[in-house]
């Protein structure tokens, strides 16, 4: 009985791409039966696009959705590596930079739509979640993404979203993202800076950050707001005066403030996916 529970906690999904040039690596949590809202949420941990926090930002907050009745995916996207990040071996070539993360989500989405079905998933209620470089990443599923796989919502969380202005920009997940000699092209920290690709016809935005974050400054999220304000794109947007960074779904980090985020986007998907 209790390998049965433990079985049906999660399971792990490999999955070669339309392309097949990579592999995808899935961590399932799918709810029960009795309690499934039907949602779907792709999960993408932070790190600074060079390593993944999989514990607080990616396993935790799976289990957390699972057991409100939301399918979660936590997403092992390719980063850079800590390895390659402090020694700068990508300018051998060696460790992973975009497009890789974009490939992965990207990936992601088509599974999780070639298998809403069978794993209880409505197509019209799959969206992604992501933290801090999770985040980027979350809304770059639908900025740059020209895939038939679309979300339907986006959940960035404390995210980074601008590689190009030189003020607010969290260096750290620019040069994870775009490698050593990449950093500094002034093109590519363009096209990759949300804020600057905001369309009218981007799907919903649950945006979530905090005023004392000390790692990515708080004015990526009032920058992505402004965008999504500009363009008329429906959204919620809460800052929180407290709670720093990286508290995930966590019950212990953050503040009793900064943790109200997670009643606060239950009650706005369920509206949202009545």
């Amino acid at each position: 009985m209790m390998r049965y529970i433990l079985l049906s906690l999660f399971f792990i999904i490999t999955f070669h791409t339309h392309a097949n040039t990579t592999k995808l690596v899935l961590t399932a949590y799918l709810a029960d039966s009795n309690n499934n809202t039907g949602i779907a949420v792709i999960v993408c941990p932070g790190g600074s696009y060079s390593w993944l926090d999989m514990k607080t930002e990616g396993n935790g907050v799976a289990e957390w959705l699972q057991a409100n009745g939301i399918n979660a995916y936590v997403l092992k996207y390719r980063v850079a590596t800590v390895a390659a990040y402090i020694t700068g071996f990508r300018v051998l070539g060696i460790g992973h930079k975009y497009p890789d993360m974009l490939e992965d989500v990207e990936a992601a989405l088509e599974y999780v739509y070639k298998h809403a079905h069978q794993d209880g998933v409505d197509p019209k209620k799959i969206g992604v979640m992501g933290f801090s470089a999770g985040g980027h990443l979350c809304m770059s599923s639908y900025v740059y993404n020209h895939t038939l796989y679309k979300p339907n919502f986006l959940c960035p969380i404390y995210p980074v979203v601008s590689l190009s202005h030189e003020e607010f920009t969290h260096r750290r997940s620019r040069r994870g993202a775009l490698g050593v000699w990449r950093q500094w092209n002034k093109v590519m920290q363009d096209s990759l800076s949300i804020e600057k690709h905001i369309t009218p016809d981007c799907p919903p935005v649950f945006l979530v950050n905090c005023k004392d974050d000390p790692i990515v400054k708080y004015q990526n999220s009032e920058l992505l707001d402004s965008a999504l304000t500009a363009n008329h794109v429906p959204h919620v947007y809460t800052q929180y005066l407290t709670g720093g960074h990286g508290f995930g779904a966590s019950v212990s980090k953050g503040t009793s403030e900064s943790q109200q985020w997670k009643q606060t986007f239950l009650q706005w998907i369920l509206n949202l996916n009545q």
